[in-house]
């Protein structure tokens, strides 16, 4: 696939870089920021419909989180495959260039500020693409081949429009990790891995020690760890990784809200606590930021309440 370039100012350096200097903020949750803004996002392809409908609202979004102190923007392509484009009659070329078109939003919106901006291009699992809450369960009965054949087409367009990094993220067990981890290597481009968990375990039921090791040996995973979690499960998880992998460790759990795929709503009280970013960071992260219903003023929190760090 032909490269695609991006308008906008790419970072001085690259993320691994950085994280071997200090601490690096991520964003918060795309979806409800796009509500904040008053999207409506009922689509089966959540936020990444907007892509081909409003992408000047994924723009803002953006936007709204640099302002907030966020120095690594996570691209609008979770939902976004070219089966679920394809079930809206959006043909595989288009697919592709919306894919890619994540890339340079996210891209212009870090343009706004003299700050580095890093942009992570999100790889969601294969549950993602189902909308219908499986990967917050992970065995979906594909074989590792099918999962490669699944996720290569979209890591390809992907890396074809220069992100700074791939975001393997909301990963619900270690046979997804491992096929990820197969694709990316075609590709040669940094990749951060991110579970989501449940206690001390995988979505998927395995213990996170399993699931960090198959992190420990490759190269091109400048960071490891958790995502669309409680933000109690995280404080463990944090550890464990560290341990493990012997790696940056990547942070950015939900607001402490439960999701109920059947009602598509968030039910519960938020937990989230951008102080807690003191603690991470004592255990090992460098990556850290919030998910689902986190917003840019909670990021704003947590970039105001981390501690200083170096090499």
């Amino acid at each position: 696939m032909r490269s695609v370039r991006n308008p906008g100012v790419p970072p001085g350096r690259p993320l691994g870089d950085a994280l071997a200097e200090g601490t690096v903020v991520l964003d918060g949750g795309l979806s409800n920021q796009l509500r904040a803004q008053g999207c409506d996002l009922s689509d089966a392809l959540w936020s990444a419909r907007l892509l081909a409908d409003a992408p000047e609202q994924i723009e803002a979004a953006h936007t709204a989180y640099v302002r907030a102190g966020a120095q690594v923007l996570i691209t609008a392509s979770y939902q976004a495959t070219f089966e679920g484009f394809g079930r809206r009659g959006i043909g595989r070329d288009r697919a592709a260039e919306l894919i890619a078109g994540s890339v340079g939003l996210a891209r212009r919106a870090g343009a706004v500020t003299g700050r580095e901006i890093w942009v992570a291009a999100s790889v969601g699992p294969y549950g993602a693409m189902l909308a219908d809450g499986s990967e917050y369960r992970g065995r979906y009965g594909l074989t590792g081949r099918e999962l490669e054949r699944f996720h290569r087409p979209r890591v390809e367009a992907l890396v074809a429009a220069d992100p700074d990094v791939l975001a393997l993220e909301t990963v619900p067990d270690i046979d997804e990790a491992e096929a990820l981890l197969r694709v990316v290597r075609e590709f040669q481009v940094p990749v951060w891995l991110s579970y989501t968990v449940a206690g001390d375990r995988t979505r998927a039921g395995q213990p996170l020690e399993e699931a960090f090791a198959v992190a420990a040996g490759a190269d091109q995973v400048v960071a490891v760890g958790v995502n669309c979690c409680d933000p109690a499960e995280a404080d463990r998880a944090v550890e464990v990784a560290a341990a493990v992998a012997g790696k940056p460790v990547v942070v950015y759990p939900n607001s402490g809200e439960e999701w109920d795929a059947e009602r598509r709503g968030w039910t519960g009280q938020g937990t989230f606590d951008p102080g807690r970013v003191r603690d991470w960071q004592r255990a090992g992260a460098r990556l850290v930021g919030g998910c689902c219903r986190v917003g840019p003023s909670e990021i704003a929190g947590l970039a105001a309440m981390r501690e200083p760090t170096g090499p």
